[in-house]
């Protein structure tokens, strides 16, 4: 693929083709890119994977990108990854030849195919314990070490393919002074942690595009619940500045599951706000925003006397009284849960309806009733709190 002027309308992610071949559940997977308006997926490939069994592994990301490109999404697939380096020696002449006989398999089979965007030469290449963990003195000789590395691979991939388009993948603009010579887009990741740093990260990528020819600039890995990055935030401010973006990553599961992703492998989501901003709609952080009132028709008191009726002992004779189920305190704490969640005034990390949904699937002699007596107590407690009453 040639490269292009403007990559603005990239609204990517980053997801891996499956490892046991299971394309049904690619397919799945493609689904919600399609219904999220996803347009493109940036992946990483193996030269390891690819030397155990070549031909096997080519017609594994042949495969993955053509299922992709079915679904309306291109691909950016990534040559090397600069993470795990732990201990660092410029590589042979054997090894680079190596090196290039495996970016020539893939240059080869799929430089002229429509769904391929570009080529992403090396991730992060600066990010490793190689670079983390030594002494500040001898960083910058490091640096430079890793740096003619990834202009000797930009090299390679160039001269395999001429005429297409790369970029490298770096973790901060800073680093992608590095390489904006020798790539036709600039790409950096953000994971900072205020707007203001993330939008100076733009600025800084616009000014250095600016001083490389006006070159185009990509944001191709965002979004952390972990590093205080909200996805929501990161796409607004993208689409102020008109600078596509690839979010990280597709699903939520696995080893980021529980800082990353936009959907669940069943296709439930965890943030409302971050599928609410890939269609253009973000939360209302002015002075005009108007604070939700559960209470305006009096459901709140009535909330809160269903649960004290639920809770409540009612004698029926002398010495007895009428059993309520658990389900009719769960019914209960809902009528608070439902007014809490709706006008967010409880945390949604842990969904208190959640909770509701997993005693539901119990058995009722299975329940622990004396939680569930005490969540809906609180629930209660807590509509009280937050309608002043």
């Amino acid at each position: 693929m040639k490269p292009m002027n403007d990559y603005s309308f990239v609204r990517g992610v980053c997801h891996n083709p499956p490892r046991d071949k299971d394309w049904e559940k690619l397919e799945r997977e493609l689904g919600f890119c399609e219904r999220l308006r996803l347009n493109s997926v940036r992946f990483w490939m193996s030269q390891e994977e690819y030397e155990k069994d070549p031909q096997g592994y080519l017609e594994t990301i042949g495969t993955f990108m053509r299922l992709c490109w079915k679904h309306g999404v291109s691909s950016m697939p990534i040559f090397w990854n600069g993470n795990f380096i732990t201990a660092f020696e410029e590589p042979t002449e054997e090894e680079y030849v190596r090196a290039e006989a495996y970016a020539k398999a893939f240059v080869d089979a799929f430089r002229d195919e429509p769904f391929l965007l570009m080529w992403d030469v090396i991730n992060e290449p600066m990010c490793n314990d190689y670079m983390h963990l030594c002494a500040e003195e001898e960083k910058p000789a490091r640096f430079a070490k890793l740096e003619k590395h990834v202009r000797r691979l930009c090299a390679i991939v160039r001269g395999l393919d001429p005429e297409g388009c790369l970029t490298v993948g770096h973790e901060s603009v800073a680093h992608c002074a590095s390489t904006a010579d020798l790539v036709d887009v600039i790409s950096y990741h953000d994971y900072l942690t205020t707007r203001a740093a993330m939008e100076g990260a733009i600025v800084a990528a616009e000014k250095l595009a600016e001083e490389h020819g006006g070159k185009p600039i990509l944001n191709t890995e965002t979004g952390c619940v972990g590093r205080a990055n909200p996805y929501d935030a990161e796409i607004e401010l993208a689409a102020k500045h008109h600078v596509g973006w690839y979010l990280f990553n597709l699903v939520s599961e696995g080893f980021w599951g529980d800082i990353h992703g936009l959907v669940y492998p069943d296709g439930t989501i965890r943030d409302p706000a971050t599928i609410a901003a890939l269609f253009g709609f973000f939360r209302n952080r002015s002075e005009n925003r108007i604070l939700a009132n559960p209470n305006k028709e009096c459901h709140a008191y009535r909330a809160v006397q269903a649960v004290e009726d639920a809770l409540r002992v009612e004698p029926t004779t002398l010495f007895l009284s009428r059993k309520k189920t658990t389900d009719d305190i769960l019914e209960a704490a809902e009528y608070c849960v439902n007014l809490l969640e709706a006008a967010e005034m409880v945390p949604m990390w842990d969904a208190p309806s959640a909770r509701i949904a997993c005693w539901r699937r119990q058995p009722e002699e299975e329940r622990d009733v004396q939680a569930i007596k005490r969540f809906a107590y609180e629930m209660a407690q807590l509509v009280r709190k937050n309608c002043l009453f």
